[in-house]
């Protein structure tokens, strides 16, 4: 049995990947001399592919799966399987944005306003049909990177991908529109998520991914308290669903295992002991299968 060609991100979204798989069970070792890194799973082998590129290998054949953005699918127009959305990005757990951005103190207030205009991009397919759908003519030319820098020299107004808009602000742009939201997507090539091997392991691939992502700002709360103080704490205690309640040997006491939000535990814990839980412990979590 061959093992499957896994496709991972070069570049922005590397790091966050790697990261990601470790949280879901797989380690991913890069070399920096190739574009080969091992993985402890023999049935997978990994190719580092720039996300630009990673649909169209897919589509080819020459990948299996792989994880890119739902905007270089469109941007290639590549035929693919989009298996999964997974949120996240290179800085935290969310979308990016491809948008319109102008110097400051241009006079651009819409893409109206880009009649006749220059714009550079990576993105060149995208932002045509955008301009196209605003009934706006514009040359856009495509940008092998920096594209901040363009405007107002090379261009007049820009497309560019962010996430919080720190880069922008920093090179006094302006966003005039959103083009694009886009996430990362696990995808396939169409001949193995018809081979039923590929595909079984595709899933159980994914499944354990999301799992990682749904666990990333979660802890895990147990404590101890007297059943007759059971309510107080239970009213305290934000759950994914209902926490779990179970007897102890003493019959007066339960033990109560829940998930909550990291950032509310600070808050919730010295209400949890006023109470009257006991025996607190916050534990990490990898991953939570719903």
């Amino acid at each position: 049995m061959k093992p499957l060609r896994l496709g991972i991100p070069k570049g922005s979204l590397q790091d966050a990947t790697l990261q990601l798989f470790a949280r879901a069970g797989w380690r991913i070792t890069v070399n920096a001399r190739s574009y080969f890194p091992t993985i402890d799973d023999p049935e997978i082998h990994c190719t580092m592919v720039r996300a630009q590129e990673m649909a169209r290998y897919v589509e080819s054949g020459a990948l299996d799966a792989g994880i890119t953005g739902k905007d270089w699918i469109l941007e290639t127009q590549a035929s693919v399987v989009e298996v999964a959305e997974l949120v996240y990005a290179k800085q935290r757990l969310a979308r990016v944005r491809w948008v319109l951005a102008v110097p400051e103190d241009a006079p651009v207030q819409s893409v109206k306003d880009l009649e006749g205009k220059v714009i550079a991009t990576e993105v060149v397919r995208l932002t045509q049909n955008y301009l196209a759908r605003h009934g706006v003519s514009a040359r856009v030319e495509f940008s092998w990177g920096a594209t901040e820098v363009k405007v107002p020299q090379l261009a007049d107004a820009i497309v560019e991908v962010t996430e919080t808009g720190a880069s922008l602000r920093a090179h006094h742009l302006r966003i005039v529109d959103t083009v694009l939201e886009s996430a990362t997507m696990f995808i396939a090539s169409r001949a193995a998520w018809q081979e039923p091997w590929a595909c079984e392991k595709i899933s159980n691939l994914v499944l354990l991914l999301e799992g990682a992502i749904a666990a990333y700002n979660k802890v895990g709360l147990m404590l101890n308290v007297r059943k007759e103080n059971l309510p107080a704490v239970l009213a305290v205690l934000p759950a994914l669903k209902n926490p779990t309640i179970s007897a102890l040997s003493d019959p007066d006491w339960v033990a109560v295992n829940t998930i909550v939000d990291e950032e509310v535990v600070r808050q919730i814990i010295p209400r949890l002991k006023a109470a009257q839980a006991q025996g607190i412990v916050e534990y990490p979590l990898n991953k939570i299968v719903v």
